[in-house]
């Protein structure tokens, strides 16, 4: 448990919350393994419909905690030595990393909510989830070029297919600062809202999403995460599973015939 991380749940949603509220919701090494422990487990659990991201004290995310890595490289330099074994700390990275991977692979929906600052790897962790939704006067950046790093946490990956080859790369060499209304103009983000407006348009979408066909919405996502790099057959095939899957369900069954009476369909994820 930490306090690094604030979770809840109500009526399908979870939300985590990064709560560093006075280093702008900087990680930390408890929100990274509470993160880390959380994604996995919300994946499994049927009863959760969407999974929801976002920050405390009107920020998002600033990333990694660059006073931490100041401190540890002052340290390094004064003992004379590197202080740590390279294989052991890119493996510790990469490990950490999949927390990227639980929010694009998990089989429901997962939204990003930006109140304020999102930059590096916080970003990256926005980049990752499925949909976005930011205030318009949220600052994001990919922040690397400005602390001399390159990036991590899948956002060269994820940028580049949001934006483009060319504009992934002005944002990463120039690490120059956006708003939500730029984000959104550039396809960043799915939606933009005045800040006083954020909270109850992000509950509104969260809670539509929470009211889809969640096993349906599951295989959407395997599909759409395929044709990123799969080809036409590959994706074809896994489509053809995936639609005789859900016409098993109950939600498409249930909907088909409220379709016949002309009402409204109820999904129960199932």
């Amino acid at each position: 448990m930490t306090d690094h991380l604030i979770e809840t749940h109500r009526d399908g949603i979870a939300t985590l919350t990064l709560h560093r509220p006075e280093a702008r919701n900087a990680m930390s090494p408890d929100m990274n393994s509470a993160l880390a422990e959380a994604l996995p487990r919300l994946a499994a659990e049927r009863s959760v419909r969407v999974v929801v991201l976002t920050g405390a004290g009107g920020a998002f995310c600033a990333g990694g905690d660059v006073k931490r890595f100041a401190s540890v490289a002052s340290a390094s330099a004064a003992s004379g030595r590197e202080g740590f074994n390279f294989e052991d700390r890119v493996h510790a990275l990469r490990s950490g990393m999949e927390m990227s991977r639980h929010l694009h692979e998990m089989p429901k929906p997962t939204l990003a909510v930006i109140p304020g600052p999102a930059a590096g790897a916080g970003l990256a962790l926005a980049l990752a989830c499925d949909l976005r939704i930011a205030a318009d006067t949220a600052k994001l950046t990919t922040a690397f070029a400005r602390i001399g790093l390159s990036g991590d946490y899948g956002g060269s990956y994820f940028l580049s297919r949001l934006v483009g080859a060319a504009k992934a790369r002005e944002l990463y060499f120039t690490g120059d600062v956006i708003t939500g209304q730029e984000a959104f103009d550039l396809g960043i983000v799915n939606r933009v809202a005045p800040v006083d407006q954020l909270d109850a348009d992000a509950t509104a979408l969260a809670a539509r999403l929470a009211g889809l066909p969640t096993v349906a919405v599951g295989y959407m996502k395997k599909n759409l995460n395929a044709a990123e790099h799969g080809s036409l057959s590959d994706v074809m095939d896994l489509e053809a599973l995936h639609m005789i899957r859900s016409f098993m369900t109950d939600d498409h069954k249930g909907a088909a015939q409220a379709f016949v009476e002309k009402r409204a369909p109820t999904f129960t994820g199932r």
